[in-house]
């Protein structure tokens, strides 16, 4: 799977944008977001910044074990990785971790969003709180896109 992020043009549709507003948006970030447009809602909770997902690649290698391998880049450096793990979104925190980004996820909330996956995180880092969305074409890429946007947001 390849992997964009939110400065693509997929972000600033008119699609995504009447898609937005039927979008259920979880307690806590309904208030934060209350008044902003659908640009200024990804400027803020999917922002592109010095981290950034490349390839993401998944083979079973065991009972309920998978190999991840991925490009991603930290700054001005492009690192290959691979782990293995349960799932994509522990395989992903692990990364970040090993890349200086420990990241813990609060909370996690997936839904349609047209004829794409909306994924809404809530996410810790060194005693910072926030938000961060992802979109995606399946709930996988959904949630690899959040969970960038959350270490952008904690990180940037």
């Amino acid at each position: 799977m390849t992997t964009s992020t939110a400065s693509d043009s997929t972000f600033h549709t008119l699609d995504a944008e009447s898609c937005f507003f039927a979008l259920t948006l979880p307690r806590g970030l309904r208030e934060e977001a209350a008044e902003m447009s659908w640009r200024q809602f990804c400027d803020t909770y999917a922002p592109t910044g010095r981290i950034r997902l490349g390839s993401w690649s998944a083979e079973r290698c065991g009972l309920g074990q998978w190999t991840y391998e991925t490009t991603f880049g930290v700054g001005d450096s492009i690192r290959r990785a691979t782990a293995t793990a349960s799932g994509p979104m522990s395989a992903l925190t692990g990364l970040l971790y090993d890349a200086g980004c420990a990241i813990e996820i609060l909370g996690f909330h997936q839904q349609p969003f047209g004829d794409r996956t909306a994924t809404l995180l809530l996410c810790e880092a060194g005693g910072r709180t926030g938000w961060a969305f992802g979109l995606g074409d399946d709930t996988t890429e959904s949630a690899l896109h959040a969970m960038i946007s959350a270490a952008n947001r904690l990180y940037g």
